[in-house]
């Protein structure tokens, strides 16, 4: 197993993580143990992309009609001059 040595941290975060240790029924050491597990665990990629996410959150919120402005025109392409 990997060591650690954090040198400089303040004394109100040593007593923080002393009271906090104390509270769970842990020893200091392992309290930033499990600190340490739960901070570097890794969360899911998104598998569906930006628009998909997006499109998602707003699934449930019931917007039953068109939205005028946006339907039947025609995408352009902007053209850049040289």
């Amino acid at each position: 197993m990997a060591q650690f040595v954090v040198r400089n941290i303040e004394n109100v975060v040593k007593t923080r993580l002393q009271r906090r240790a104390r509270r769970n029924g842990r020893s200091m050491e392992e309290e930033i143990r499990d600190i340490l597990r739960n901070a570097a665990v890794e969360e899911p990629l998104p598998s569906g992309g930006l628009g998909n996410e997006i499109a998602a959150l707003f699934a449930k919120v019931g917007l039953e009609s068109d939205i005028p402005e946006l339907r039947g025109h025609a995408i352009k392409p902007f053209e850049f001059e040289p």
